[in-house]
C-alpha cells in the first residue's frame, strides 16, 4: 500500500507541474461554465418557454469532454516510462507490477476527483437560485456516477498506456476504445434478435444516464463500472508483467 501511495502522490504532483493539468481544467470549467451561463440566461429571460435549471447539467458535458481528456491524461503514464527506460528501473525496485499500475491510476484518479469537486460550485449556485432548491439525491447520484465513469475511463487508459511505448498510439487507441464503449457498443442492441441484452449491458453510456443521472443508484451499475476499471488495470498489470520478463 505504501508503494501505491508513493507512486500516486508522484503522479498527482506531476500533473500540476505540467501545463496539461491546467489545460484540461480550463477546458472543462470553460465549457461547463458557458453551458451553465446559457442555461441560466434561458431560464431567467423567458420563463414561459424555458426549462428549469438542471442540477445535473454538469455531468453530460464533463463526461463528453473526458472522452478526449482521458487519453491525454493517461497516455504517458506507463508508455513514457517504457520509452525512456525508466520502467525497467522501476521494475528492479521492490515494487510489484500491480502496485505500479494501481499507483499510476490512483494519481490520475485523484487529480480528476479534485477537478470534479471544484465543479460542485455549479449545483450549489443552482440551489441558491431556485426554490425549493435542487434535488439533492439526484445531484449526489449524478456525481457518484461521474466518479465511477471517470474511474473506468482512467482504468482503460492506464491499461492501454501499459501496452504501448508510443504516447500517440496510446492516446488514439484509448480514444477509440472509449468512443466505441460510450457511443457505439449499445447500438446493435435494438437491431439484433439475439444477444441484445449483452450489448445493452456493455453500454457505458446507458448505465449512467438510465440510472445515476436520474437519481437511481443500482448495485448492477456500480459493479459494471468497477469491473471495467478492474479489467483495465488487470490489462495494465499483464502488460507490465510481460515487459518485466521480456
Amino acid at each position: 500500500m505504501r508503494n501505491i501511495w508513493t507512486i500516486a502522490k508522484r503522479e498527482y504532483n506531476a500533473y500540476y507541474n505540467s501545463p496539461l493539468a491546467y489545460v484540461v481544467m480550463v477546458i472543462l470549467f470553460g465549457v461547463i461554465g458557458i453551458i451553465f451561463a446559457l442555461n441560466l440566461v434561458s431560464v431567467t429571460s423567458n420563463a414561459f418557454f424555458s426549462q428549469p435549471l438542471d442540477p445535473t447539467l454538469v455531468a453530460g458535458p464533463l463526461l463528453f469532454m473526458m472522452l478526449f481528456c482521458t487519453p491525454a491524461l493517461t497516455m504517458r503514464l506507463i508508455s513514457e516510462e517504457a520509452r525512456t527506460g525508466t520502467l525497467e528501473l522501476l521494475l528492479t525496485a521492490p515494487l510489484r507490477d500491480w502496485e505500479l499500475v494501481i499507483g499510476k491510476w490512483l494519481g490520475a484518479f485523484l487529480f480528476m476527483l479534485t477537478t470534479i469537486a471544484l465543479t460542485l460550485v455549479y449545483p450549489v449556485m443552482i440551489n441558491g437560485m431556485t426554490d425549493p432548491g435542487i434535488d439533492i439525491q439526484q445531484t449526489l447520484s449524478s456525481y457518484l456516477g461521474m466518479i465511477l465513469v471517470i474511474a473506468a475511463f482512467l482504468g482503460i487508459g492506464v491499461g492501454i498506456s501499459a501496452i504501448f511505448t508510443n504516447q500517440f498510439a496510446a492516446f488514439f487507441t484509448t480514444l477509440g476504445v472509449l468512443v466505441v464503449m460510450w457511443f457505439l457498443i449499445g447500438s446493435p442492441a435494438s437491431l439484433l434478435p439475439v444477444g441484445s441484452e449483452l450489448f445493452t449491458y456493455l453500454d457505458m453510456n446507458g448505465h449512467f444516464y438510465s440510472g445515476f443521472n436520474r437519481g437511481d443508484v443500482n448495485l448492477t451499475d456500480i459493479i459494471y463500472y468497477v469491473s471495467i476499471t478492474a479489467l483495465g488495470l488487470f490489462t495494465g498489470n499483464i502488460a507490465v508483467d510481460y515487459r518485466r520478463w521480456k
